[in-house]
Parts: structure tokens; C-alpha cells; sequence
């Protein structure tokens, strides 16, 4: 295949000139923001981050999701703090490399208002055009006087001249859900003269006023753009109609020189999950939206919003919806998504399941980390390469679930000569148990994934093969990998464990559900929800109980938010601070005791069937087989580990083979962390 033939035919290897500047394709990073920066700065591993991707080939990447620009706008996690002076040198450093490999960069800016809390930095007040408070961070604003916007402005235009400085090629201003958003909404906007009220016009001055004030303070030839919702979808709130005119004015205005359009709002969990939709809802939902604010402005239109696959973005750019297409997650998933295509590789791009693990953990106070990437933020300890070992060496791995398979992956990768067994008759392991819901039907594609990069690395499959150690020891081996992953863990009750079933009962199909069900998830993860789900839909009566103070607390906020409108529609009752201390028969019904960590009180549930979700305890007999046998007798030296040595532990000098054991075959932890451990280990091996 002449893959050069082929992109130069390819929408998205079109060039775009965007003022003075020539994009090499249209495929862009939008602004995010990773939680990477280190005191504010984007230091080494967030500078990292963005040059893996633009040396792969993006055409440009959007820094900051979004760069603070007042110090009355702390972030609530950790973003660019861009009225920082130390921040030009910073920018520069992750610019200049970036400009090494042909990829603009761009950074956002914005002013929270209301979209952060008192309590943050330097706890000054919260501050907005109204009084409102915001249902997702809670804080009440102090309502903006009129020195307040004149310093805002200021601040803007400061920002903006720190990021000239630093190189580079443009800003956007964030104007969905913060500040300047705040000032277009009716819902938001309680000032009265010139900056508020029924007008338009008004409630627009401060946007406007900005971008004159950054135009003064950086010319006229700095690129500028603005993200903003062209439709709140509330009562009240922005309309459609709203969005046009607002997207024309900002269009004629002169001063603008991209539009980057959303759709939606931004202030509630559920109304953020459909702005950035997550696993199980629709592809692409606001690309046609998108594509009617570029064709009334016949003006630069970029859009992202769960756009995970090149045939999407494909077609978003050669039917003319867009400019320049955003795949921010799905570069999360798989930097080198621009070289696969080119190189004619695109079969073999790592997929975005649209697990949401990034955002959600950002969410949480955490930073972004991919699902199933776990090189994604750790470029500089865990490279997305692979490299060849010196010498090859033969690789046994016990189980093929997504532990599993990605050390077989790597191992192969490697250049070892890699043997899986599988008890199974296919592999997947909890994933695949997992994807059999619907809405969690694209987690299949992290084994799907794994499988193809083996299959094409030669790596040999023997499924149905319940290994014991004589199987083992069989195939030679010079390392093993147990990987076999865990069982339900069900007996966490008083009395009456007997009377119980999983969650895995549930969604594999081997338990009906019942009538009257009383799920209790004392592990606060997927599978409590996903059986409650399964159970609500056949029309049973479900009440979810946790010790917990809040419901599925593993599962965070954009993740929960589809599983809630399901339950919420099914009326399933949410019943958290209490457990299940006894199940007890009563004829043909069982009764369940609830008792409370705060108090000795108790309560009783007559119903037809107890669901307990309790994680996994380890499948660990055949590790325990083989340990003695083993050179390092199972042990791992974690400051290796950690910093990227190979395992060199020595117990049995008369060991034949290095034993280790990975993912929930050791505890019962999440995906992320089950590839996490297998690529770290065998990397080095």
C-alpha cells in the first residue's frame, strides 16, 4: 500500500491555513487538562505528554483545559496557573519542542467564576455575574462590581501576553460553564446596566471587551479563538437561535479568528456527562450541531465530543462539518494515532473504549490516566515503545484476561517467545463478563485490541487449558506470569452466606434475577451496578444498600451518570450508611438484617434474593504451586518496579524459572492497575 498516496487523498491530511498559520492535517488535540502541571507549571511529565503526541504527528495541540488567568480563579484541579510570570519560560520549553515536530500549540484560557470554590488557593470569593450557585462545586459567588470586570479584563489580556511570549501560535478563551459563559446566560447573569439584563448585546459586553483588550495587548496577527456552547439545552437558559447569533457576532466582530463549538452546559454531573459523553452513549452526538455554526458562518468551525475513531473524523472533515477535529480522548488512548495512518497502520490503533477513567479521575482530584494505557501521563518512566530485549527468553502467562493479555503483549513486543493458557474457551476475562451489558458493550475492545497485537507478534493461545504446574513447567518456561485474575467474594455475612448470589451471577446469566431484590455492594464498583441495571430492566423492585455514604463510590461521577438515569427511571432505591449483617429463609422469601456503623440500630428487607458484591479474592493455588520452584520464590523488588530495572531477585539459586504474579491475582483492584502492573513488570523482562 503507498500510504503516501493514500493520505494525500485523505480529508484529514489536508493541509489548513488558519491566518497566517499552515496546519500539516486537521487533526488537533482540543484543550484539556491532564492535571499534570506541578505547582502550576507544565513541567517535565506534562510537557512530556504533549511532545509524545505532537511528535507522532498531530497538526496541533491544545494545551490547558483551561489556564487560570486571576488569582480569584483557583483551579479545582490541577491546571496551568497562566497569571504566573514563571509560567512564559515553562510554555516555552513545551512550545518549542512541540514546533521541533511541525505541531502548533495553543493554550486555553479562562476565568472559572462560579465553576470553583472559596476554598481553593487564596481563598478570595468565588466571583460571577450573579449569585447562583453552581450544583457541582457548590460555592455561592460574590456578584462581580464593576472594578471586579475591569481587573478581569486586565487579567485576560496579561495572560494572553505571557503566552505570546512564550511562542505560542494562538489562545482560545473558554466560554462554556465559566465566567464568560456566565456572562451570556439568562440562568447566570443577574448584574442590571451594561453588562447584564435582558440584552444580548449586554450580556456580551465582557467577552467583547476582553478580546478587544487582548487585541491591544498582542496585536493583531496572535491568534485567537473562542470554545463556547452554541445551546445551553436548558430552560432558560442559551437556545439554539441564541447560539447562531452569538457565533455570528463573534464572527463579524473582527477579533476572533476560530470558533470551537460545543453543546450543552456544564454545571451539573449529568449535564457535563452529555457535553463529554462517556461509554454507552451515542458517538459523536454535536458533530451535526457543529457543522450548522460553520455552515452559518462559513468561518474556521474545530468541535470534539467523543469522536473516537479516524472513520468519524473522517467524515466530520470531508463532508465539510468541521475545520479541524478534535480526538482528544481517543490520543489519550493511542498517541500515535496521525503515524499509524500514515504508516498504513490504522487497524492497529490502540482504541478509546470511552471509559472516562481520565476525566473522571481528574474529577476526583486525581490525574488523567487512559483506561488501558497506562503509558498515557508516564512518558517519561513508561514509554509508549516497546523496547527489544537483548536476549530472548520464553514466557509463560497463566490467564488471558486483561492482565494477561497485556503481558503477553509486551512480552512478545519484547521479542520473547510467548505461550498463554486460558481456562476458558476465549479470553476477556472480567472484561468480558463486564461488556455483556450493553452500555458497557466497547470494554470488550481493550481484549479485542490486545488479542489482534498478539496474534500478529505470533504469540500461541491455548484456550480451555486449566494449567497446573506439570503444564507449566512443560513449556520450559524461563519466566511465568500468573494472571489469573479472582473469584466473587460473597462470604461477608454473619450467617446466612448460603443464601446469597454474586453480582457475576447476575450478569453472566447463570442466576435469574428475582422479583424483590436487595443488592448489597460493599465494593462500590461496576458490578453491583451493572446487576442492578440488568435486574431494574426485567421490571423487579431493587434497592441498592452500602455502607458506604455514598452509592457505587468506586464508580465516579460522568461514569455513574448514564447508570443513574436507568436506575432512577426503574425507581431503584438507594439506601446508603447501612449493611447487611445476616440473610435468614422465611418460606419461600429471605430476610435480610441491615445494621449501621453509626449506631446499633437495625432494620429488616423481606425479599426474594440477596445480590453481594464483595471483589475478588485471589485465584491464586497455582502461584502458590510454583513458588517454590521458582528462582525469586514469587518475590518482587518494588524499587525496581517502580523505576524501571529488571526483577534480578535471587532466593533459589536451583530455580528454574522467575515467578510473578499480576492484576487481581494478587488483589482485587481496577483495570487500569491490572495492565498497569503487567506492563511495568515486563518491560524489563
Amino acid at each position: 500500500m503507498n500510504t503516501q498516496t493514500s493520505t494525500a487523498r485523505d480529508p484529514l491530511f489536508q493541509p489548513y491555513q488558519l491566518k497566517h498559520l499552515t496546519l500539516k492535517n486537521r487533526l488537533m488535540i482540543s484543550s484539556h487538562e491532564p492535571a499534570y502541571p506541578e505547582d502550576g507549571m507544565p513541567k517535565d511529565r506534562y510537557r512530556a505528554y504533549h511532545v509524545e503526541r505532537a511528535r507522532a504527528g498531530v497538526g496541533l495541540t491544545m494545551t490547558a483545559g483551561s489556564a487560570s488567568v486571576s488569582r480569584d480563579s483557583p483551579p479545582v484541579f490541577n491546571n496551568i496557573l497562566a497569571w504566573k510570570d514563571e509560567v512564559v519560560d515553562w510554555m516555552k520549553a513545551l512550545t518549542d519542542e512541540c514546533h521541533d515536530h511541525d505541531c502548533a500549540v495553543m493554550i486555553q484560557l479562562t476565568h472559572l467564576g462560579r465553576r470553583t470554590r472559596w476554598d481553593k488557593g487564596d481563598w478570595l470569593p468565588v466571583v460571577s455575574p450573579g449569585h447562583e450557585r453552581e450544583p457541582s462545586h457548590k460555592a455561592f459567588p460574590k456578584k462581580a462590581e464593576d472594578w471586579d470586570i475591569a481587573r478581569l479584563v486586565a487579567d485576560y489580556a496579561s495572560a494572553a501576553q505571557r503566552m505570546q511570549a512564550a511562542g505560542l501560535d494562538g489562545i482560545e478563551l473558554q466560554a462554556y460553564g465559566h465566567l464568560m459563559d456566565q456572562f451570556w446566560s439568562p440562568l447566570t447573569n443577574d448584574l442590571d446596566g451594561p453588562y447584564g439584563g435582558p440584552s444580548l448585546d449586554n450580556r456580551l459586553r465582557f467577552t467583547f471587551d476582553v478580546l478587544r483588550k487582548i487585541r491591544e495587548a498582542c496585536g493583531p496577527d496572535f491568534i485567537v479563538g473562542v470554545r463556547y456552547t452554541g445551546d445551553e439545552d436548558l430552560a432558560g437558559g442559551l437556545t439554539n437561535e441564541d447560539g447562531l447569533e452569538i457565533s455570528r457576532r463573534l464572527k463579524d466582530s473582527g477579533l476572533v479568528d476560530f470558533l470551537n463549538v460545543v453543546k450543552g452546559h456544564i454545571d451539573t454531573d449529568a449535564g457535563l456527562t452529555d457535553v463529554i459523553p462517556v461509554q454507552g452513549m451515542r458517538s459523536a452526538p454535536h458533530l451535526d450541531f457543529a457543522g450548522e455554526i460553520r455552515k452559518a458562518t462559513a468561518f474556521p468551525t474545530f468541535h470534539a465530543a467523543k469522536i473516537q475513531d479516524v472513520a468519524t473524523a473522517r467524515h466530520a472533515i470531508g463532508s465539510g462539518k468541521l475545520d479541524l477535529v478534535g480526538m482528544t480522548r481517543a490520543h489519550m488512548a493511542d498517541p500515535h494515532i496521525v503515524a499509524k495512518i500514515q504508516r498504513g497502520d490504522e487497524a492497529r490503533i490502540r482504541p478509546c473504549v470511552g471509559a472516562n477513567y481520565c476525566l473522571d479521575r481528574i474529577y476526583q482530584g486525581g490525574m488523567a490516566l487512559c483506561v488501558h494505557n497506562p503509558s498515557t501521563g508516564r512518558e517519561l518512566e513508561q514509554p509508549h515503545e516497546i523496547a527489544r530485549a537483548e536476549k530472548p527468553r520464553k514466557i509463560v502467562v497463566i490467564g488471558a484476561g486483561p492482565a494477561g493479555l497485556e503481558a503477553a503483549r509486551v512480552a512478545a513486543a519484547r521479542g520473547h517467545d510467548v505461550v498463554v493458557h486460558e481456562a476458558a474457551n476465549h479470553p476477556g476475562g472480567q472484561i468480558r463478563l463486564t461488556a455483556q451489558t450493553e452500555r458497557r458493550r466497547e470494554m470488550i475492545q481493550i481484549i479485542d485490541w490486545r488479542v489482534a497485537e498478539c496474534d500478529r507478534a505470533g504469540v500461541r493461545f491455548h484456550y480451555n487449558s486449566f494449567a497446573g504446574p506439570e503444564d507449566v513447567l512443560a513449556d520450559g518456561p524461563d519466566a511465568v506470569i500468573i494472571a489469573t485474575g479472582g473469584l466473587p467474594h460473597t462470604e461477608v455475612l454473619e450467617s446466612g452466606n448460603d443464601l446469597v448470589v454474586s453480582a457475576w451471577d447476575i450478569l453472566s446469566g447463570d442466576v435469574a434475577p428475582g422479583e424483590n431484590v436487595l443488592i448489597y455492594d460493599d465494593a462500590g464498583d461496576y458490578p453491583a451496578l451493572q446487576a442492578a441495571e440488568r435486574i431494574a430492566k426485567t421490571g423487579a423492585r431493587v434497592e441498592i444498600v452500602t455502607r458506604d455514604r455514598n452509592i457505587v463510590s468506586e464508580v465516579m461521577a460522568m461514569s455513574l451518570t448514564p447508570s443513574l438515569r436507568i436506575l432512577q427511571d426503574h425507581d431503584v432505591t438507594f439506601t446508603p450508611t447501612w449493611r447487611v449483617d445476616a440473610v435468614r429463609r422465611d418460606g419461600n422469601q429471605v430476610v435480610a438484617t441491615l445494621g449501621s456503623d453509626y449506631g446499633a440500630f437495625t432494620r429488616e428487607r423481606r425479599v426474594d434474593q440477596v445480590v453481594v458484591n464483595h471483589g475478588t479474592r485471589p485465584l491464586d493455588d497455582l502461584y502458590f504451586d510454583l513458588r517454590e520452584g521458582s528462582s525469586n520464590r514469587g518475590e518482587v523488588d518494588h524499587e525496581a518496579l517502580i523505576v524501571g530495572r529488571p526483577q534480578t531477585v535471587t532466593r533459589n539459586p536451583d530455580g528454574r524459572y522467575q515467578l510473578f504474579r499480576i492484576g487481581d491475582a494478587v488483589a482485587a483492584r481496577n483495570t487500569h492497575a491490572a495492565i498497569y502492573d503487567a506492563l511495568r513488570l515486563v518491560r524489563t523482562l
